[in-house]
């Protein structure tokens, strides 16, 4: 990706941040990839530089292959957090963030960095969407979601086609399966309180899994 001696001394700076946070208890917040980002680590077994690292990665690439979409997350977006959450992320416009689940960021195995950006840019496209409607006035209590996700599908595919086959072809097959639902598949209907309860349990699992292999190891 060019010259990323930014992206180092940036990690660096982030890493001490998150020591002097962590001292104390408090959230931390730090700036990475030019956001403000508000890390909430709940799972001992996740490194938060690890996360951020693979944060600024993801951005680093939508900065190389799409520079226009992170204009306008960077214009439509306050503030990104990482914490657990049912889904790879989602759009909260009353504060403006756009949240990126934590394991989906450290599970380097399973998902890569432009799986990650993909995600990112997804919410991004429905904060695009909000803050239009709020500048053009439109009412917000009759949006049509299946019509929104759709957008953020196309963008998704788009941004895939823009990368270099190997790392575009699994982000524009995910979206491309979404895009080929009905509209109650490709935005259905979530029950959040039992999605919060199921994904609290299978991260006080892969908890437990960390430690008893902690222990065994030493």
């Amino acid at each position: 990706m060019g010259d990323d001696g930014w992206l180092r001394r940036g990690v660096g700076k982030v890493i001490g941040a998150i020591k002097e946070a962590a001292a104390d208890g408090r959230p931390q917040v730090v700036v990475a990839g030019g956001f403000r980002v508000v890390v909430a680590n709940t799972r001992p077994d996740i490194s938060t530089a690890f996360v951020l690292a693979r944060f600024q990665d993801a951005i680093a690439l939508i900065e190389r292959y799409q520079p226009w979409r992170l204009r306008h997350l960077r214009r439509d977006v306050a503030q990104v957090r990482i914490a657990a959450f049912p889904s790879r992320g989602v759009y909260f416009p009353a504060d403006q963030t756009v949240l990126t689940e934590l394991s989906f960021l450290a599970r380097e195995a399973e998902f890569t960095t432009a799986q990650i950006a993909s995600s990112i840019l997804h919410e991004g496209v429905h904060a695009r969407v909000h803050q239009m409607a709020v500048r053009l006035g439109f009412d917000l209590t009759h949006r049509d979601m299946a019509r929104e996700e759709r957008m953020c599908r196309r963008a998704e595919i788009a941004f895939g086609r823009a990368l270099p086959a190997a790392l575009g072809a699994p982000v524009i097959a995910r979206a491309a399966d979404a895009l080929a639902l009905a509209d109650d598949g490709v935005a259905p209907e979530v029950d959040w309180q039992a999605a919060l309860a199921a994904k609290a349990r299978a991260d006080r699992e892969a908890v437990d899994a960390w430690r008893k292999a902690k222990q065994g190891g030493g």
